[in-house]
Parts: C-alpha cells; structure tokens; sequence
C-alpha cells in the first residue's frame, strides 16, 4: 500500500511528538534512556505499522531485547531495574504503532496520561503511601457498583405502582458515591493546607460529620473561628447540591439556583468577614470515606426510601407532601434528598419546579442541623448565638428569593 506523503508526513511528525514527550519526563528524571530513545522507539512502531502487522510484531521483540540490555546494565551498575522505564518504553512503542494504524485521540491522550503518571511519582507515592485499608477497599467497592452490580439490574419498574427501577436508582447512587469519593480524596490531599480547605472539601463530603468533627477540633482560643468554618462548610454543601442536582435534572436547575446561590453569597460573606489568619490544622480531620460498604448501603437505602415515599406522597398529598418529606430529608441527608428529587423529576412523578424547590428545602434543612451539633461540641454560647443568627438570615434570604422567583421568575 502507497501512502501520500503529507498523510506520512502528519504520523512521523505526531510519533516523533508522543516520544519526545515520554522522553523528555525521563531525561528531567535523570534516565539513561531518554528523549532520541523514545522519539525512535515512536518512530520504529509508526514505520513497522506502516509495513505490517508481522513487521510490527518483530520490532516489538526488539524493543524487548533493548529493555533487557538496559536492565542489565543497570543491574550491574547502579544494582536496580529500569522498570518504570521499560514499561514506559513499550507503551511508546504501542503508540507509535497506532498512530501508524491511523489513531489519533488515542495514542495522544495515552502520551499524556503517561507522562503525567512518570512525572508525579512522588506525589502518587506519598499518596498510595497514606492510604489506608479502609479506602482501598473504598475504591475497589466504587469499581464492584458501577462494573459488576450495575449491569446486572433490570432497567425497569419491578413493581406494579412504578416506584422503583432498579438499575436507573443504582445509576444515580454510583455516580453520588463517585462524587463524594472524588471530593474525599481532595480533602486528603489538600486538607493539610489549613482548616478553611478542610471545611470547604469536608462539606463537599459530608456536611454534618465535618461540622461536628471540627467543632470538637476548635477548643479554646481556636473557637473563634467556628463560626467562619461552619459557615464555609455549609457553603460547600449548598453548592454539592445545586451540582448534583445539574447532573440529574437540569431543568430544575433555574428555580434552586436563585435561592441557593444567594444563601451562598451571603454564607461566603460572613464567612470572610470572621476569618482569622490562624488556621492551622489542630488534628487530622475524622471523616470517614463516603465510599464504603456501610456508607452505600446507608445513601442507597436513603435514597430510595425517599423516592418510593415521595412517589407516593407525591400521588395522594400532591407537590406539598414531598416538599414535607424533603424538609425531613435534609435532616438525615441533603444530598439523598436532593437526588431522589432530581430522579422523581426525570421519572415525570415531580415537575423540575418541585424538585428545585424541594433541594431548596434540604439545603436549608442540613445548613439548620448544624447548629446543634456546635452547641454540644463547643458548648460555647456566643458562637452558637451567632450562627443561628446568620442561618436564620440564610433561610429567610433563600426563602424570599424563592418566593420572588416562583412569582415573578416564570
């Protein structure tokens, strides 16, 4: 097969890119193998797939025979293995042969991704480092829902009333728990940075824990900045909320954001207002992974109570019944209730009116637990007097925003 000479021209040139890439982040590594290596080794793949597959397959063994030599020499110099590298090596020469093939998106993006993984070694090392039992097995757990369970449901209402369908309600619970899990592992890398980054990725986790964790943390002089965290944290979960919301139903998105991002604004202003510049992390902060076994089983259970319950509230009380239940929710979780709203809205059980305004009502509703919890942890009265100042002026701006955009905003 004769190729035109611009086509040939276009996959040495992106080979020749893909290898310069990888080898640049070996030679900034201080490898023996680096930069003309791997822009050759590219090379090699996209010229073997532009012969044959059978040529392709030759060179391959070649690449192999160079790792082995590079192993040897650095076993009798330096007494290590060239590991990383050698694998490195061969993924480039994979590249290069796809890139021969004719792919693009492909062998590009897997350059990149490389080249991101070689050159934070050590921060995906103290990271793997730091982790514990408890988190592995969360992620493992996060892969077992959306891989192996999810497939396996029946995408359809299993029952004769149309309250449930199995793998439509698993869907939102796996994208729910990867959401938090994304956020948990946020809060682990970047929690070390002071308390107001932990309260911000903390309420994107979980709210209420991460109030209650740091007014046990905040004791003494420390205590005056409660108000700013708690504040920040509640910030976070209001903006989680309108997020997951986004997700599942955007067209309730219009009647929550009035209401939330302002209750948003002003939480931040507050917040900003009462800052302090100490804020060092006292301790660790104790929140668990929102992906375990415990946790799944919690936010599933939850969040399909709360759609088979409000399905049914919805049916004989109206858009009032479920706006009751969601008051309720918000008590025990916001984010559950806000996604079985968001799933009642798609299903056509709820207008995205209702749903907004019920996820309005759930954020108001965790923002309001909060106040308790401080009170029995720091027992500090002016703190707690405070905070129920500013929630109170929270709720009534949210509530007349709503009001205001439910009357006028159509």
């Amino acid at each position: 097969m004769i190729f035109a000479p611009s086509e040939v021209a276009i996959k040495i040139a992106i080979a020749l890119g893909v290898g310069l890439l990888v080898g640049f982040e070996r030679a900034w590594a201080h490898k023996e193998t680096g930069v003309r290596t791997f822009a050759i080794t590219a090379l090699l793949g996209t010229l073997t797939a532009l012969v044959s597959a059978q040529f392709a397959v030759v060179c391959l063994a070649g690449v192999f025979v160079l790792i082995a030599y590079i192993n040897g020499r650095s076993l009798l110099v330096e007494r290590s293995l060239e590991m990383t590298t050698s694998v490195a090596l061969i993924v480039t020469f994979v590249l290069g042969v796809l890139i021969g093939q004719g792919h693009l998106f492909t062998p590009v993006a897997s350059a990149i991704l490389m080249t991101m993984l070689l050159a934070w070694k050590t921060e995906l090392q103290k990271f793997a480092g730091d982790l514990t039992p408890s988190e592995v097995r969360g992620a493992v757990l996060l892969g077992l829902i959306g891989f192996v369970i999810y497939p396996l449901l029946p995408n359809r209402f299993i029952d004769n009333w149309h309250l449930l369908n199995p793998r439509q309600s698993w869907a939102i619970v796996i994208i729910v728990a990867g959401l938090g899990f994304l956020n948990y592992v946020l809060l682990r890398l970047f929690a070390n940075r002071g308390l107001y980054y932990t309260a911000a990725l903390g309420g994107l986790v979980n709210s209420t824990a991460t109030v209650a964790e740091l007014s046990r943390l905040l004791t003494g002089e420390a205590s005056g900045i409660a108000v700013a965290l708690v504040l920040i944290t509640s910030v976070a979960m209001f903006l989680r909320n309108l997020l997951i919301l986004a997700i599942f139903a955007p067209a309730a998105v219009p009647t929550a954001a009035a209401p939330i991002l302002a209750m948003t604004v002003i939480a931040a202003f507050f917040a900003w207002r009462r800052r302090e510049r100490s804020t060092e992390q006292v301790s660790p902060l104790q929140v668990s992974s929102p992906v375990s076994l415990k946790y799944v089983l919690k936010f599933g259970g939850l969040f399909v109570l709360m759609e088979i319950i409000g399905t049914i509230g919805a049916r004989y009380l109206g858009k009032y019944g479920f706006l009751a239940l969601s008051l309720l929710g918000g008590t025990v979780s916001s984010a559950s209730t806000t996604a079985a709203a968001a799933t009642m809205a798609i299903h056509g059980k709820l207008s995205p009116d209702v749903a907004g305004v019920a996820t309005v009502f759930a954020s108001i509703t965790s923002a309001l637990v909060n106040l308790p919890l401080v009170e029995r942890q720091t027992h500090d009265k002016h703190v707690t007097r405070t905070l129920t100042v500013i929630s109170m002026l929270l709720v009534a701006i949210g509530l007349v925003v709503l009001v205001l955009r439910q009357r006028f905003g159509r």
